[in-house]
């Protein structure tokens, strides 16, 4: 008689995370894998004190990955986190240890730079990173990798941080790669892009838009349109997704 596997339960915690794309990567991955005692839910939490009640209430729990509005929020909540986790100041996967403890881990970071060496062969020195969330930290992070000089853009101003309206023609010719890490464009708000001016792209620049759903957003679009070179998020969040099943099985 064979014996039953105890049931090993995966999740996905954010807030308005319907749409997610984690849920059905992992549910399609273990199925595809045979592994039935597996399973994957979506913690949709309007506010994070909820995560206590999930970590109490869930003893098959046995890895989360962690997406908007929590990257940052999380860390708080968890045990300890990686060094990485801690140079990048988010989390978007969390480990339980031998010991029951639970550990924060990025993986954001390595999805980012797999998908954008796939896509360019020479880094440029410098880039625009479009967006100051948990997303944009790790991209930080996998951009100084490459020795890439990387400015944030918001709509606030502060030190070391432009504003959408100091992108001139200057702040353009000098940057060659441009990363969408805000949530502009995302289904079904397809007609939001983030306010740069398009109109100063040209066939050198390469922008990345971390959004995956709809699969070219307006952002993309209208780079499309001077001749710049574009990539979806898609590559990213698959190659992230893959090192969270690595740190879930280690």
């Amino acid at each position: 008689m064979t014996k039953k596997e105890n049931p090993k339960l995966f999740g996905l915690l954010g807030k308005n995370i319907e749409y997610s794309f984690s849920r059905n990567y992992f549910s399609k991955k273990f199925s595809n894998q045979n592994l039935a005692n597996h399973s994957y839910v979506n913690f949709d939490l309007p506010f994070l004190e909820g995560f206590e009640k999930i970590l109490n209430n869930e003893p098959h729990l046995c890895g989360l990955n962690v997406t908007i509005p929590y990257k940052k929020k999380v860390i708080p909540f968890l045990d300890r986190i990686s060094e990485e986790s801690k140079a990048i100041g988010a989390v978007n996967t969390i480990v339980w240890d031998k010991e029951g403890k639970t550990v924060g881990h990025n993986t954001d970071h390595v999805g980012f730079k797999k998908a954008l060496t796939e896509k360019i062969e020479s880094i440029p020195k410098k880039a625009l990173i479009l967006g100051t969330g948990g997303a944009s930290s790790a991209v930080q992070y996998a951009l100084k990798s490459f020795n890439c000089e990387a400015t944030f853009v918001s709509r606030t101003a502060k030190i070391n941080q432009l504003t959408y309206d100091k992108l001139d023609c200057k702040v353009i010719a000098n940057t060659q790669l441009i990363i969408n890490t805000t949530p502009l464009g995302t289904f079904p708000n397809i007609n939001e892009a983030p306010s740069i001016p398009y109109e100063l792209l040209n066939p050198n620049h390469f922008l990345f838009d971390l959004i995956y759903n709809p699969s070219e957003t307006l952002f993309m679009k209208k780079a499309k349109s001077q001749g710049s070179q574009t990539i979806n998020g898609y590559q990213m969040l698959v190659y992230q997704a893959e090192k969270s099943w690595e740190l879930w099985n280690e």
